[in-house]
């Protein structure tokens, strides 16, 4: 079964991070994909720019509206994403368990709805 990881971090707290932490904190990263590379559960994933880069569309009585930053203010930000193959729920959550971020932000686990189209 398929599942997206959304990871969710606070941007200004990673910002803060030395250069030694980022530096480390990406490696885990690194390391983390290529395992379950490895492992056979990865099916995608990326990184997502700053907040400040993301572009809200909208359209209400038929006209397409674009604002700048996301559609609301929160504490974390979503960060990037990773598709995931897991036999289960339980074996999603430990897949999601191992992601850095988890430690520092949240990760949403979210089964994906397969469509049956004939």
């Amino acid at each position: 079964m398929k599942y997206l990881c959304l990871i969710y971090d606070e941007e200004k707290r990673l910002g803060g991070m030395s250069k030694n932490e980022s530096d480390a904190f990406t490696s885990e990263y690194f390391a983390f994909t290529e395992g379950i590379r490895k492992s056979g559960h990865y099916l995608g994933g990326e990184a997502l720019q700053p907040v400040q880069t993301a572009t809200t569309v909208r359209i209400r009585n038929g006209k397409v509206s674009a604002t700048d930053g996301p559609f609301a203010e929160t504490k974390e930000q979503l960060g990037g994403f990773y598709l995931i193959n897991a036999r289960d729920l339980n074996d999603a959550i430990q897949v999601a368990s191992k992601i850095p971020s988890a430690r520092l932000g949240t990760v949403e686990v979210r089964p994906i709805q397969e469509f049956n189209q004939q």
